[in-house]
């Protein structure tokens, strides 16, 4: 780790080393989604292969970016991270329209959603905890012991990273190890004792069988066979679920302003956390299949029989422990999950408040939340963060929200992939001390992938996108206020 570089009092404190920054990057990374989203993209896709392609192509994706990250990174290495490179490739409306759906959604949609996911998965072990359980009931709003502890797990991450960039460090360094490990094991556990000779059988007999199956009320009401350009309309729409489970690796760019020698270490860290978690995901899926069959049936009773495609609840991850250990590998599977999504919450959490922060110091938020609290770090910003994300959680709208957001974090990935050669035109004199690896071909595929992952999303999931887009829009009165009021 980074030795501490002592700055002048009311600074940011440069406390993350490389490995902190790279632990930034996989604990953000690695939430629920891994053992959650192959059931829905088995079912848009059909055969092992294509599940697989799926998430090759996501992981492509991820790491391209992540590489032309680096150079971003390189020449403005303080806090802010992305929001700054839209910023200094487009002007202040394309950074704020930016960091205003990163408060309103993309950040705290997500911190709900995963505390929430923890909350779920902690009910496995006390019931007491769970959705059904409804603690107020007051008109429209029906609060749950899961939404009360989901918030309780907020305020508490929340707290422990106003006293100090030290604490957010440590919580993050632990669970993210730990999840990292739990995540080993299970791939270890599927690919050897768990293996399944009629799983692997039957789900290399159909590696290449496209169809998308679709439920009404739990049920199957069609299969519609796959080819040509339907299967790459497919595919588009099936990364939705594996991209969203790759999103929040930039987390490490908001905090550079904190990291040590942040030219050399941001950059690594991109490229080191994005390349062990897509490893890391291939081989969890990798490891289903061995366990899994991927078709099955959802009115079948045990996991084999429903398969990857109607896993309980969608619980892949579940469903394969306890096809290896039975009962227990739920129990197991619970355990492993809440550490995953505890340390996803932190890191989210400890990095989105960054932003608000950059925002403020360009007079584009409110004021106070550009101030450091006396541990160095921006207090009003992680509590506006913290109340905000907990009025998701009792709405109950975080996940419907997210799912319109999806298009928008893809947009605003390629623009910040463009921004590599938006500014190498801009300032082709300023020292890159890391310059994109593959350069041009490798952020030119990106955005070209990009934008038709968008065009694929806008045709075959305009309820999902046009939605995402009106949220993005939202702000250009807000920021048209902001500088009106030169608040």
């Amino acid at each position: 780790m980074g030795a501490t570089q002592p700055l002048a009092a009311g600074s940011l404190r440069r406390e993350l080393g490389l490995f902190d920054a790279t632990m930034l990057v996989v604990g953000s990374m690695i939430g629920s989604g891994i053992f959650i989203v192959s059931a829905d993209i088995a079912r848009t896709m059909g055969g092992a292969g294509w599940l697989l392609v799926v998430w090759l192509i996501t992981a492509a994706m991820t790491l391209a970016a992540a590489l032309s990250y680096g150079e971003l990174a390189c020449m403005m290495p303080g806090a802010g991270g992305q929001y700054v490179y839209l910023r200094e490739a487009y002007g202040p409306l394309t950074s704020f329209l930016y960091g205003w759906t990163l408060f309103l959604v993309i950040q705290t949609g997500t911190i709900a959603a995963v505390a929430v996911a923890f909350a779920k998965f902690f009910a496995v072990l006390v019931p007491w905890f769970s959705e059904k359980h409804i603690l107020l009931s007051a008109g429209p709003l029906r609060v749950s012991a899961a939404q009360a502890l989901a918030i309780v797990v907020i305020a508490a991450l929340t707290g422990l990273n106003l006293r100090g960039l030290r604490h957010g460090r440590l919580i993050q360094n632990v669970f993210t190890v730990a999840k990292a490990a739990a995540l080993g094991l299970l791939i270890v556990l599927a690919l050897t004792v768990g293996r399944n000779a009629g799983s692997l059988a039957a789900n290399l007999a159909g590696a290449w069988d496209a169809a998308w199956t679709r439920l009404a009320d739990g049920r199957i009401a069609a299969v519609e066979p796959l080819g040509g350009l339907g299967v790459l309309c497919a595919i588009g729409v099936a990364m939705v679920g594996s991209l969203f489970s790759s999103v929040a690796w930039e987390n490490a760019t908001f905090t550079a302003g904190e990291t040590a020698d942040p030219r050399r270490n941001v950059p690594l860290s991109l490229i080191l956390g994005t390349g062990i978690v897509t490893a890391l995901y291939l081989l969890a899926n990798l490891g289903y299949l061995a366990v899994l069959p991927v078709a099955g049936s959802p009115e079948a009773a045990d996991a084999l029989g429903r398969g990857i495609q109607f896993a309980l609840n969608d619980r892949v991850g579940t469903a394969a422990m306890s096809a290896i250990l039975g009962p227990a590998g739920e129990t197991l599977m619970a355990l492993l999950i809440m550490v995953s999504t505890f340390g996803c919450v932190n890191g989210i959490v400890l990095s989105g408040a960054r932003v608000y922060y950059a925002m403020a110091q360009d007079g584009l938020f409110f004021r106070r939340v550009g101030t450091l609290n006396d541990r160095s770090v921006p207090g009003v910003a992680l509590v506006v963060q913290g109340v905000w994300a907990g009025v998701l959680c009792l709405s109950g709208t975080y996940g419907d929200l997210l799912d319109y957001v999806v298009f928008a974090v893809l947009i605003f990935y390629c623009l910040t992939v463009a921004g590599v050669f938006i500014l190498r035109w801009k300032r082709p004199l300023e020292e890159r001390p890391y310059k994109t690896w593959g350069y041009p071909a490798v952020p030119a595929l990106y955005i070209l992938a990009g934008a038709a992952l968008c065009a694929d999303l806008l045709a075959l999931k305009p309820l999902y996108t046009w939605p995402g887009v009106a949220i993005v829009l939202s702000g250009i009165p807000v920021y048209a206020a902001w500088r009106r009021g030169g608040r």
